[in-house]
């Protein structure tokens, strides 16, 4: 029997491997120049993609756990 391909697209963990290291560059930019407002925008950058990137993850391999029982299913 032939496999099937998986369709999910797993770019929410690169997105938000992204965004938390875009987040992590400017907290270290804005503490070197002083820049209070955005030290906190991009901290808040940084704690909403980490917890992305985990949900996107968990997701992900309940996913894969659903194919398999459904094959054992079969």
């Amino acid at each position: 029997m032939e496999e099937k391909k998986k369709l999910r697209c797993p770019l929410g963990i690169p997105g938000g491997m992204l965004a938390a290291i875009i987040g992590l560059i400017g907290v270290i930019v804005n503490i070197v120049n002083f820049n209070w407002f955005e030290l906190i925008t991009s901290l808040a950058l940084l704690l909403l993609a980490m917890p992305f990137v985990r949900v996107t993850m968990m997701v992900h391999s309940a996913n894969d756990r659903l194919d398999e029982l459904e094959m054992k299913i079969k």
